[in-house]
């Protein structure tokens, strides 16, 4: 894409436009301009229907729109971008097959029949240019004007035909009809030949290629597009050679296997393929059937098989598309899932009888996933060689920027400067992990926009320009909390020590970002911590806590909570600790993985795998690191202990941060706010007779400890005012509290 300097004035930029390429022109960046621009605003408009048609490949409003506004002064930049786009807007064919044939000698229901479908054909073609006589008023190119006379000839030729068809139509009667209108539609009929062959002979345009033209058209994917067209260009090699007279014994395999994250065109370049061995003949059809494991694979014996072979049916001709493929063999699948014998199904069909070669299979899914299913179905896999594997990596932010702008230019919308940068922060927001949806998250994410600007132009009654075509930073804002998380944290209960830590790490990030701003040097920030205390001392509360603090400062993107225990780690089988350990560092990514009593890892013998989730742990948390930050939590000395076990693990928790048990005043605090929290309120005296019973005997699981002591309290207050017939249900008496108060005496 063309970058023009800010800094250029709008005349200057206007002559740059106009000497660039129409193909490289940018609809986005033109309409941007045509907002600042006040003078030779046809050429203007000319610039931004031609960088539109370029990028659509189709005649819509908006051009129309913007051509009639560009026509008002016929410039000589106007007039080439007009007979550009009409030249283009002409069709290369008027009609695809040849005209069925009447026979004298059919019965009148057969020259029924052959006339319908004749009667069909002429009225497509009256259609199709009719479409195209309006494009007669744009230009006044000659060469333009005697293509769109002919146009006209033909069309007045098929209205002719088409009463000719209706007139010799009445005269057929049993084996009888009129010979006279019998000539005289078959003179029409070759009267209209003659026209579309002067037409054919006119255009004598080279053959153009949509499939080719569509993918140069996506943004990004170079190497695929390089792969493609090789693939495309020996497929014409191999056609032409065959034409010529010679045999290839052993053809090149039409099955592909793509791979990528969602949203990187995969289904795309599928529809793309099967195009382009249409073209070429490999293929009787271009149609491609689209599947997914719940259309193959059945919950009986014998149904899968039947299933599979339905849907190869309906492929023959064509492509078979299956999206996640690596689905019909399921991790650890028993005798019951019948996943496997879809795979066979489909390979012998691929291989033997008569549906071999008669259609192609394409694959798609993750990389990692996809590679683990070939390697564990070697009949599937010899069947897709190397060379017919592409891999379509994720976008880059500028590309889903582009991509953003594209769905906004579609929806008669258009970014400013800022709405840009605010589009490209969101990407960067979502972009958290290999789940992240690529064109299909910004598809939405400018949806999003245009719902919420939607939403507050009614609030507002609001129904101005901008608020249906421009799309501007805060139409890109995120909804944010009414608090912010240091707030949270201060309002927390005791834990002055823990407060002042976090601050002091939160107010260390600030420092560093403001010095890489100004171009200082910079500290590495080191996020992991060690959370040590007893039980219910708030360690989990703070993690979360920390989570959103560090969102709002912009080192995680989600800033949400994953806690987690031995049991999420830990597996009872060799290789299946690792997979459990990735998948929940895989859901903490963004965010911060709380792992409780972490020491937990290494309590058992030499059987145990919980060395493998620590092993685990360490690789993932080095290949996220700027996406996850893990917080280990329990007693100082077992954590100790845990982190000397493992030096790889040490080096990466530098911060600990020591959570103390609760004064009793403190926990009687926690208590007052738990009551608050459930609208209960205590008897006067009541809240004394609790510190006398927690200073005897000290609750061992601190604020966890007083939450259980109040909702205790609540129940049994259920009990009581039902049995006493209270008509007090927000007090909680002295005997609401008798468990606690009678343990302690």
């Amino acid at each position: 894409m063309n970058q023009q300097k800010p800094y250029k004035p709008i005349d200057e930029r206007l002559e740059e436009y106009k000497r660039m390429p129409f193909s490289n022109l940018h609809e986005g960046e033109l309409v941007r301009a045509l907002e600042e621009a006040t003078t030779q605003l046809e050429d203007w408009y000319a610039l931004c229907a031609v960088a539109r048609y370029e990028r659509k490949k189709e005649w819509d409003l908006r051009i129309e729109e913007w051509l009639i506004k560009a026509t008002k002064q016929q410039t000589s930049f106007v007039n080439n971008v007009v007979s550009h786009i009409v030249e283009k807007e002409l069709p290369v064919k008027i009609f695809e097959d040849a005209f069925p044939k009447v026979r004298e000698t059919d019965h009148s229901q057969g020259k029924k029949q052959q006339l319908g479908r004749l009667e069909a054909m002429l009225e497509d073609g009256r259609q199709l240019l009719a479409a195209k006589m309006n494009l007669r008023s744009y230009s006044s190119d000659n060469h333009l004007q005697e293509k769109l006379e002919l146009l006209n000839e033909i069309q007045q030729s098929i209205l002719e035909a088409l009463q000719a068809v209706e007139e010799y139509r009445k005269t057929i009667s049993g084996i009888y009809s009129s010979k006279d209108k019998k000539q005289e539609l078959s003179g029409k009929i070759e009267q209209i030949q003659s026209a579309v062959a002067a037409w054919d002979d006119l255009q004598n345009e080279e053959e153009n290629d949509e499939a080719i033209e569509e993918l140069h058209r996506m943004i990004g994917l170079h190497e695929v597009k390089k792969k493609v067209e090789s693939y495309y260009q020996y497929l014409q090699f191999e056609r032409e050679r065959s034409r010529q007279g010679y045999q290839l014994q052993h053809g090149r395999s039409h099955h592909m296997i793509l791979t990528g994250n969602p949203g990187t065109g995969k289904t795309t370049i599928a529809r793309l393929l099967a195009k382009i061995y249409y073209k070429l003949g490999v293929l009787e059809r271009e149609d491609v059937v689209e599947v997914d494991r719940s259309q193959l694979v059945g919950p009986y014996v014998g149904q899968t098989e039947e299933r599979t072979m339905d849907v190869i049916k309906q492929a023959i001709g064509g492509v078979l598309f299956i999206d996640e493929a690596y689905a019909l063999k399921r991790e650890g699948s028993q005798g019951s899932d019948y996943g496997q014998t879809a795979i066979d199904t489909l390979v012998s069909a691929m291989t033997n009888g008569e549906y071999a070669g008669r259609f192609a299979v394409i694959l798609a899914g993750y990389p990692e996933e996809m590679r683990t299913f070939l390697l564990s179905n070697p009949g599937l896999r010899s069947r897709f060689p190397e060379s017919n594997h592409l891999h379509l990596p994720d976008y880059s932010p500028s590309e889903l920027t582009e991509i953003g702008e594209q769905v906004a230019l579609d929806n008669d919308f258009f970014l400013t400067e800022e709405g840009k940068k605010a589009l490209l922060d969101r990407i960067a927001k979502e972009q958290v992990d290999e789940t992240f949806g690529n064109a299909r998250t910004v598809h939405n994410i400018i949806l999003d926009a245009i719902f919420t600007q939607g939403a507050k132009a009614t609030r507002e009654e609001n129904y101005s320009r901008e608020s249906f075509a421009v799309l501007d930073k805060e139409a890109f804002a995120l909804d944010t909390p009414s608090y912010h998380a240091e707030e949270k944290l201060e309002a927390l209960i005791g834990l002055e020590e823990v407060k002042k830590q976090v601050k002091q790490l939160a107010a260390f990030v600030k420092v560093q970002q403001e010095r890489e701003d100004k171009g200082l040097k910079t500290v590495p920030i080191q996020l992991h911590s060690v959370f040590t205390g007893p039980p219910g001392t708030g360690k989990t509360t703070v993690a979360e806590i920390y989570g959103h603090i560090l969102h709002e400062l912009g080192l995680l993107k989600r800033g949400h909570l994953v806690v987690a225990g031995r049991s999420d780690l830990v597996a009872g089988y060799v290789g299946q600790t690792a997979v459990k350990t990735k998948r929940v560092i895989k859901d903490a990514l963004g965010g911060v993985l709380f792992i409780d009593e972490a020491y937990s890892l290494l309590r058992g013998g030499g059987e145990d795998f919980g060395r493998e989730a620590i092993d685990t742990l360490v690789d993932e948390m080095t290949k996220h690191d700027e996406n996850l930050v893990v917080i280990i939590a329990g007693y100082e000395k077992p954590i100790q202990s845990l982190l000397e076990s493992n030096q790889g693990l040490a080096s990466r928790f530098k911060k600990t941060i020591t959570f103390k048990e609760y004064s009793i005043n403190e926990l009687l605090l926690i208590a007052d706010f738990y009551l608050d929290q459930f609208g209960y309120e205590l008897e006067s005296g009541v809240r004394d007779k609790i510190k006398e019973a927690i200073i005897k005997y000290p609750p061992k699981a601190n604020a966890r400890s007083m939450k259980d002591l109040v909702l205790e309290a609540i129940q049994v207050q259920a009990y009581n005012v039902l049995s006493e017939e209270r008509a007090d249900v927000v007090t909680l008496t002295e005997k609401d509290f008798a468990f606690l108060l009678e343990a302690s005496s």
